[in-house]
């Protein structure tokens, strides 16, 4: 995969960047939302796709980003396709930061240390090639207010930031309430996206997912809008839940 291309999980964390705090937006479930970003990835670097509810490795061949690969062998490893909801409500220990760290490495972002509170050490990282940011900003606008059908990198994009509640950070306020209704729309328009955006939310609120049966003609993964998983709760807990249904922080910071 060439460098000339932000990857997804990098524009979702650039994203959720604020300028302003050097901290991101929605830190508790953006981890869920990087190990989407990450499948999206590599659904449109073609290797993997969607089986049913399920994603399942077709070309276990690297794509040359390490992180990238390294949930491509883990996906290789379990041998049979795997429930998107299974895989990002697994433990994403410090996923976050580990691709924070790499914007770091590759210079979009720049680590400042300081205290909170006076006392506690603490890092926050400011953008340094603003333009990136600016233009990620301005695909997600456009798709919003233009209402043409936004190519599947973006539609994902779009459908994982709502999973993750950045609406409200990128568009505040009352004034922000038709461009966030429109940020929801955008799932739609990608499949695989709308696929792992669904199931990010449904780890968030504790479901454990089970196969949508396919509607009346329609076949493959998913059907309209991709939401290929089903609102209905399990008897036994995911891994890293709890039996209550919600997440075990362990793995979510």
């Amino acid at each position: 995969m060439g460098r000339s291309r932000r990857t997804l999980p990098e524009e979702l964390l650039l994203l959720a960047l604020d300028p302003a705090t050097g901290t991101t937006a929605q830190p508790q479930s953006l981890d869920l939302g990087l190990a989407g970003a990450q499948l999206v990835e590599l659904a449109l670097a073609g290797r993997i796709a969607p089986d049913g509810d399920r994603i399942a490795v077709v070309l276990p061949r690297p794509t040359g980003d390490p992180t990238l690969d390294s949930a491509l062998e883990l996906l290789r490893r379990r041998g049979s396709p795997v429930r998107a909801v299974h895989w990002i409500g697994g433990p994403r220990l410090g996923l976050r930061q580990t691709y924070l760290t790499h914007l770091e490495r590759c210079g979009m972002v720049h680590a400042v240390s300081s205290q909170m509170c006076g006392v506690l050490p603490t890092t926050r990282y400011q953008a340094t090639d603003t333009a990136v940011s600016r233009e990620i900003r301005a695909r997600l606008d456009n798709a919003i207010r233009t209402g043409v059908p936004p190519d599947p990198r973006t539609a994902a994009l779009a459908a994982l930031a709502h999973a993750v509640g950045l609406g409200k950070h990128l568009y505040p306020g009352n004034e922000g309430r038709s461009s966030r209704s429109r940020l929801r729309d955008l799932i739609r328009h990608d499949p695989m996206g709308g696929l792992v955006a669904h199931a990010v939310m449904d780890v968030q609120n504790g479901v454990a997912a089970q196969p949508r049966r396919a509607a009346p003609g329609r076949g493959g993964a998913g059907g309209s809008g991709g939401r290929s998983v089903a609102r209905s709760s399990a008897s036994q807990p995911l891994p890293g839940q709890s039996r209550r249904g919600g997440m075990a922080r362990a793995g979510v910071r």
